[in-house]
């Protein structure tokens, strides 16, 4: 491995340890990489196998591209309507995550007035939490209704039937957090 790609690896993987609040023991645990890995990786002395790599990436839950890329600009604005946006229906559901993050899904959902929307069941053991932003919603999932206002949240078992509903009198806006199960 190069002089450069390996400094630039320890680099990485520090600052997203760091960010994330955790020491080297804390990650090696979490990975099950022997601790005095971890001290290579991040000195920059390390030559890791592709098997490291992959343990260190998925204990960050990152691309193993993000820990080998070269450093991006810390914050990036993503203006409207250039991040993913679909119709199901008369529903505008719009992407909010610009970067892809493992097993995890977080979407704007615009109903009109009397709009519905079914979604669609997720892997088994996903865990959805919907938000009502603002106007009223109404979530049925697995045979139960509930009826949301502004800043209500419920969180349901995204594995199984459920849809969304507009019964207010005016537009309902929406946030959906699904985190999916992870592949064991």
């Amino acid at each position: 491995m190069s002089e450069e790609l390996s400094t630039r690896l320890g680099r990485n993987i520090r600052q997203l340890r760091q960010a994330r609040g955790l020491t080297q023991q804390q990650m090696a645990k979490l990975s099950g990489l022997p601790r005095a890995t971890w001290a290579n990786l991040e000195s920059g002395d390390g030559n890791p196998t592709l098997a490291v790599l992959h343990a260190v990436a998925m204990s960050f839950q990152v691309s193993l591209e993000e820990i080998v890329a070269e450093p991006r600009a810390s914050a990036k604005i993503f203006k409207r309507g250039s991040l993913a946006e679909r119709l199901r229906g008369t529903v505008r559901v719009s992407t909010l995550l610009p970067d892809k993050v493992p097993g995890m899904q977080i979407e704007r959902l615009e109903l009109p007035v009397g709009a519905r929307m079914v979604g669609v069941p997720h892997t088994a053991g996903t865990r959805e939490y919907l938000t009502c932003e603002s106007g009223e919603l109404q979530l049925v999932a697995s045979g139960e209704s509930f009826d949301m206002a502004e800043g209500d949240v419920v969180v349901f078992r995204g594995d199984q039937r459920h849809s969304y509903v507009n019964r207010g009198r005016k537009p309902a806006i929406g946030y959906s957090v699904v985190m999916l199960r992870p592949i064991e």
